[in-house]
């Protein structure tokens, strides 16, 4: 199996990538690994790499050329791909994309302190540098390739990693990747947090009396995909539109994910 993952900066791609590797004994090959073997081949630092990169994009081009080339020559292995582009360039693979919300990737890249290319005085200063970064890449990638890497049609799988544990996300990432080597199709699902719902009306205890039975009946559940909820995106959130007391009682139940379907009427 090849599996690329992209994602939201601060979304846990490269730890999920990481217990793939540690449980499932996928190799991993980030684009900073097969940067570093193109600066190895060309007999250069990668902070000449780097710098070369600002400006000219053919070595942007050499970096993916050689993740195409990776998986090309190694269809028998299994591997990783944590990259923001690699679901384009990697021949065949099942596509993630793991979301995340603003508030929640600046909290974890403030606890990170990623060295002095990542360090922010406040989450205020970080929330605004990260969106202006993902705006920032949105542009290049779109400039150089014409691709939109935000675009979720482009994916197989999109996971939100704001409420939900990684080894519980690689979990469910897994079990989905076998199913699609097993059965190949176009495949397209969106599984969210209940966390992540709103409800127009919303009595917890009265709700949680009326739908004891519901709740009940999902309490063993880690995620549904055979039903989709109808959302409306709303602050950050989603209305939830349709279904609406089974999405309450997947909430009350404490199921990690439902699969959901925007509603953009």
């Amino acid at each position: 199996m090849h599996i690329t993952i992209t994602g939201n900066l601060g979304s846990g791609k490269s730890t999920i990538a990481k217990l793939l590797s540690e449980q499932y004994n996928f190799e991993v090959y980030s684009t900073g690994k097969v940067q570093r073997a193109l600066a190895k081949k060309m007999n250069l630092s990668t902070l000449e790499l780097n710098q070369l990169m600002m400006s000219d994009h053919k070595y942007d081009n050499m970096i993916d050329e050689e993740t195409a080339r990776i998986s090309r020559d190694n269809k028998d292995k299994n591997i990783i791909f944590d990259s923001r582009l690699a679901w384009h360039f990697v021949e065949y693979s099942f596509k993630v994309f793991v979301s995340v919300s603003l508030d929640v990737a600046a909290e974890r890249i403030m606890k990170d302190q990623r060295g002095s290319v990542e360090n922010y005085s406040s989450i205020e200063e970080a929330k605004a540098l990260l969106a202006e970064r993902a705006k920032t890449e949105m542009v290049r990638y779109k400039d150089i390739y014409n691709l939109n890497y935000m675009d979720f049609s482009n994916y197989n799988l999109v996971i939100d990693g704001t409420y939900c544990d990684p080894v519980t996300i690689a979990g469910i990432i897994m079990e989905e990747a076998k199913k699609f080597y097993a059965n190949p199709q176009k495949t397209s699902i969106r599984l969210i947090s209940p966390k992540s719902f709103v409800f127009e009306d919303f009595n917890e205890e009265e709700d949680k009396a009326s739908l004891d039975n519901i709740i009940n009946s999902l309490k063993t559940i880690t995620y549904v995909k055979d039903r989709i909820i109808r959302v409306k995106h709303q602050n950050g959130k989603y209305l939830v539109t349709e279904d609406i007391d089974f999405a309450k009682a997947a909430l009350f139940a404490g199921v990690s994910f439902l699969q959901i379907e925007l509603n953009l009427s």
